[in-house]
């Protein structure tokens, strides 16, 4: 076998190896597996996306390199976007940057920032992207466990001293995925505050920001005083627009951190296609007649899949955000045992929390990607397994 690095050694193996094995077996075998595990929503774009796709495919202009620069109608919509959704102001060319999606932009952030001796500061659980983006720089990641007791808010406070002196990036993504968190207003001063006194970059995953119910509407840390001095925030299609395919996003903030960004992934890519920043822009300006019956639709699931799952006896909060529940396993079993059991007994994709790090152990997320029978369905099977 090959050596690979001790960097690559360092990243985290996949937790339920085996499992598309598992599953292409029963289906083989007739089973109707219901997916409540990838986020990815069986819905479509908005049909203006389309269409703005189809009208500059052809285009010839359109099919040559963006670079880092991109599509500057794009960069343009994004400033007056997040004007129009948060009050912020943003200049669109040195405060904003497209991204193939906002996973890479916070992989490849720490490479700009992080080497040995320096600490990213990550969630547990979180997205991955945090942590393989800190390891593969050379860095050191500081997992914090988020605990029901602290609302599943990082507890800032409690980094040891010696690691938030050295801390250079601090991943926050409010609201939260696994957990649907949201942060109240003060949270995020503190954070601000924090990252300020400490020298570190506030990155803040904001790919739920707009999938909010009963009238909760979730700020960008750019609205407060001293965010712009520390605060990077990356924002996706693929939720909000159901675009998980496309692969755009972008990232706004401090012009020197994005600057940073932007030279990074010089040496990584050559820009996104730029029909897709076209169809992008014309996501953007069908945001406000478009975007709220898509979050209709999550919070009609939500709502069922809730009442479904607690019919079945699970202990399951309704979240204010994002298109998951997080729900406790029962009777202490390990959440990767129970993932395995809900596919191989009830038919069922549930991600188990500690694919998501091991301070999700005892969760598993379902994903509210199918429609409300089809939730109240996987609810009934997994309730049969009690």
């Amino acid at each position: 076998m090959r050596r690979t690095s001790q960097r690559f050694g360092a990243l985290p193996a996949y937790p339920l190896a085996g499992m598309k094995e598992v599953r292409r077996r029963i289906e083989a075998a007739g089973v109707d597996v219901i997916d409540l595990g990838t986020g990815d929503a069986l819905l479509d774009p908005p049909p203006a996306v389309v269409e703005r796709l189809r009208e500059v495919a052809g285009e010839q202009s359109y099919s040559r390199y963006g670079f880092q620069a991109g599509l500057p109608e794009f960069r343009e919509a994004v400033a007056a976007w997040m004007l129009r959704r948060f009050g912020v102001r943003v200049d669109p060319v040195t405060e904003v940057l497209p991204l193939l999606g906002s996973k890479e932009g916070l992989a490849h952030l720490p490479f700009a920032f992080i080497g040995p001796g320096d600490v990213g500061v990550i969630p547990d659980p979180g997205y991955q992207a945090y942590f393989g983006g800190v390891t593969l720089a050379g860095g050191e990641p500081h997992l914090v466990r988020l605990e029901r007791k602290h609302d599943f808010l990082v507890p800032l406070d409690e980094i040891p001293a010696d690691v938030a002196r050295r801390a250079r990036i601090v991943y926050l993504n409010y609201p939260n995925n696994p957990t649907t968190a949201v942060a109240p207003d003060d949270y995020y001063r503190r954070a601000i505050d924090f990252c300020a006194r400490q020298g570190a970059i506030l990155a803040h995953d904001h790919a739920y920001s707009e999938i909010a119910f009963d009238g909760y509407r979730p700020r960008s840390v750019l609205e407060f005083d001293g965010a712009r001095e520390v605060t990077i925030e990356f924002h996706s299609f693929s939720k909000t627009y159901n675009m998980t395919g496309w692969r755009l996003g972008w990232a706004v903030g401090n012009a020197e951190i994005i600057g940073a960004l932007s030279r990074v992934k010089t040496f990584v890519d050559t820009g996104g296609y730029l029909g897709i920043q076209a169809a992008g822009v014309a996501a953007l300006e069908s945001w406000e007649r478009w975007v709220p019956q898509n979050v209709a639709t999550f919070q009609r699931r939500r709502d069922a899949a809730v009442r479904a799952f607690r019919r079945a006896g699970f202990d399951v909060d309704s979240p204010k955000a994002t298109m998951y529940l997080w729900i406790p396993v029962p009777d202490g079993e390990r959440s990767e045992d129970f993932a395995r059991k809900a596919l191989e007994r009830a038919g069922v994709i549930v991600l188990p929390g500690a694919s998501l790090g091991m301070g999700g152990e005892g969760y598993f997320r379902v994903a509210l990607t199918v429609d409300e029978a089809r939730l109240e369905a996987a609810a009934g099977r997994l309730g049969d397994l009690r």
